[in-house]
This record gives C-alpha cells, sequence and structure tokens, in this order.
C-alpha cells in the first residue's frame, strides 16, 4: 500500500523551521484559516501575508509543487476531504477500491495511519501534553463531537482514575456555559474533533481559551479549526476503506497518553486505585470467582 502524501500543512510545519522570515510569515498566514487561505490568487495571499508574490512561488516550490496551480488543485483535494460525508466517501471507495478483501485492505489502512501519526508526532509536544496532564494544580477537562465522544469519554474514565480534578464535559451544549464558568487560567482542556468540525466544539474552545485554559486537541491530518487555539495538537490519520472513519489511531495516541500521565502520578494514582477496588468489592460490581 503506498503512503499516503503529507498535507500542505503537516509538510508547512515539518519544514517551517527551514524557511525563511518571510516564508515562516506566509506560512503562518496560511495555517491561520487552513486550508481556505491558500484558495485566493497569489497576489492575494502575498499581501494577506505581507510578502512579495515571488515569496509565495519560492515556497510553493519548497513543498514539491511545480507551481501555484498545482499548489491551490492540492488544497481544494484536501478541502474536499475535509468536507466529504459518509455516502461520497462510500461512493468514491467504490470506484477505486482495489480488489483484496476487506479485511487485508482496512487493516493496512489502520497500520498505515498509525505509521504515519507517530511519524509525525513531536516527543516533546507529547511530554509537554503529558505533564499538563498530570499537574495536579490544573483541573483537567475533556469533550468530544458526536462520533468523538467515545475517544472523550474512554480518556475521562482512566484519567479520573489517574487523578482528581477531571470533568467529562457532557454533549448538550445548553450546559457548556456552567462548565465554563469554573475553568481558570491554567487549567486544561482536552478537545476531540475530526471532520467535519463541529461549530460548538469550536466556539467552546474559544469561550476556555479566553479564560486562559490551555488546549489539547486530538484531530485529523487537516487540523480541525480549534488548532487555531490548542497549545498541543496532535494529528491523527482516520481514512480507511469505508464510509466513516478510523479512530484507531487517535485511541493509541490517548492511551499512550494515559500510560504516560499513570506513570508520572502513579503514588497517587495507586492509592486511588486501591480505594476504587475496595468500592467495586463493596458494590459488588464484578463477579468474583473465589
Amino acid at each position: 500500500m503506498s503512503t499516503p502524501r503529507k498535507t500542505i500543512s503537516e509538510q508547512l510545519h515539518s519544514k517551517f523551521e527551514s524557511l525563511t522570515r518571510a516564508e515562516r510569515q506566509l506560512a503562518n498566514s496560511l495555517l491561520e484559516n487552513y486550508p481556505v487561505s491558500g484558495l485566493a490568487s497569489i497576489t492575494t495571499v502575498a499581501q494577506n501575508a505581507e510578502v512579495s508574490t515571488p515569496t509565495v512561488a519560492r515556497m510553493v516550490q519548497k513543498l514539491g509543487f511545480k507551481g501555484y496551480p498545482e499548489f491551490q488543485r492540492a488544497l481544494r483535494d484536501e478541502l474536499e476531504a475535509q468536507i466529504s460525508n459518509p455516502i461520497a466517501k462510500h461512493d468514491n471507495l467504490a470506484t477505486t477500491a482495489p480488489e483484496t478483501h476487506i479485511l487485508n485492505r482496512f487493516a493496512d489502512a489502520v497500520i498505515q495511519n498509525m505509521r504515519q501519526t507517530l511519524g509525525q508526532l513531536d516527543p516533546e509536544e507529547f511530554d509537554g501534553a503529558c505533564a499538563m496532564l498530570a499537574d495536579p494544580e490544573r483541573s483537567v477537562y475533556i469533550v468530544g463531537g458526536r462520533i468523538t465522544r467515545a475517544l472523550a469519554d474512554y480518556m475521562f474514565t482512566h484519567m479520573q482514575v489517574a487523578r482528581d480534578g477531571v470533568t467529562s464535559i457532557p454533549s448538550n451544549s445548553n450546559t457548556w456555559p456552567h462548565y465554563v464558568l469554573d475553568m481558570k487560567a491554567g487549567d486544561v482542556f482536552v478537545v476531540f474533533d475530526v471532520r467535519r468540525y463541529e461549530h460548538d466544539l469550536l466556539r467552546l474552545a474559544e469561550l476556555a481559551h479566553e479564560r486562559g485554559v490551555e488546549i489539547i486537541l486530538f484531530t485529523d491530518q487537516w487540523s480541525s479549526p480549534v488548532s487555531k487555539f490548542s497549545k498541543y495538537r496532535f494529528n491523527c490519520r482516520i481514512e480507511v476503506p469505508s464510509a466513516w472513519d478510523s479512530s484507531t489511531a487517535t485511541m493509541l495516541i490517548v492511551e499512550t497518553v494515559i500510560a504516560c500521565v499513570q506513570n508520572k502520578t502513579w503514588e497517587t494514582t495507586s492509592h486511588r486505585m486501591k480505594e476504587l477496588e475496595e468500592l467495586f468489592d463493596r458494590t459488588k460490581l464484578f463477579r468474583k470467582f473465589i
């Protein structure tokens, strides 16, 4: 199976340190409202970034494109992928899928997703996110979207055992102001948002950011608009031969984060686990064989 091409956003981030000052200014401008910001004319893009037109042309070539039109075609393809609904994704697969068993195709795609996700993950960012989540001085809030709520619930269940001060924000957006009211500067807000990005999550992230809350975002390879407010972002590959997106790579990172936080807080976590097990015994939650 061929390796999927990096998104332009991923390329800009990976090449950022090698760019000139003007090119970095252009990259920041493109990422501010990505990918829409790159769909204007080359002159408009240059003016918005306050750089010259030749600067735009040079950076486009550094990204591996023959010219600006090819660069824009790639952006349009990404935009189309971001807004694709399950029916459109299924119809596209019906015309392009190879004649191999679904088990093999799906497994190959998932393995490739995990490899690419891990290959582009910055260990320092990972450690920074885990350190914030393990900090007992910070409260932690977790929220997910329509599909990613399952990931948020999974993370909350484990984080709640590892430490106190962890809150799961429910899906009903009418209650969200009550949770924002309790957020303090320095608290941590974990947001899960993948394509077809949800307006309510963006607004909630903005409100939290205004209160000085640090945001950790779990998103896809194209990046949720919430990324503009995030301190740490995990871009996880999600495409598989299905009308639905895959959460496997995201779950891999989530479980690794949980393990890292658990290790950092083990002295506290072990006591909480022992007390929780005693409560399980008293409530007879689990079956006992002896």
